[in-house]
């Protein structure tokens, strides 16, 4: 019969897609008080392997990707997600987002990210919030599943992740 452990804590992440780089500087800073100094930011990244956020959000869309210090406990790891649509909620105008904020974490074996939206692949955590394994660490790489977005399996957003895996196994 195998023990329950304590899970090791996890790497704090979010992604934040945005045309207004005011917005998006906002979102950085409201994210900072919330869960602490960032250890990495990206560079923005163009998002455009989709049109699905245009009607709300415009066009031009960009993607930075912003990492935290401090690693946190999976307990109750649901309410980074509540906390982050707050945000959102905050910095809209006339109902439309001006930044998305995606969180999630990294271990050193996967990326995980939260949704509020249910499917076959999402487990619920709590409060509305679903977590789904998006990327998975194996043979030196991340690696993509089926259900992953087009944008995170490619290369660009390989090396943010690989950089911040790095940055969580030396400060584990």
């Amino acid at each position: 019969m195998g023990m329950a452990k304590k899970p090791h804590k996890v790497k704090l992440i979010a992604g934040i897609l945005y045309n207004d780089m005011p917005a998006m500087l906002k979102a950085v800073s409201a994210l900072k008080k919330m869960f602490g100094p960032t250890d990495l930011e990206s560079e923005p990244v163009d998002f455009n392997h989709t049109d699905y956020y245009a009607d709300e959000m415009g066009a031009g869309l960009k993607r930075i990707f912003v990492s935290f210090r401090r690693p946190v406990s999976l307990k109750n790891i649901q309410r980074v997600k509540t906390r982050t649509n707050r945000i959102e909620r905050v910095m809209s105008r006339n109902g439309k987002r001006s930044v998305n904020i995606d969180p999630g974490y990294l271990d050193l074996s996967k990326l995980v990210l939260f949704s509020t939206k249910d499917y076959s692949h999402r487990i619920h955590l709590g409060d509305g919030i679903f977590a789904e394994v998006t990327l998975f660490y194996k043979d030196s790489a991340f690696n993509a599943w089926p259900w992953t977005y087009p944008d995170y399996r490619t290369p660009v957003y390989a090396g943010i992740f690989d950089s911040v895996r790095r940055l969580y196994r030396e400060g584990r």
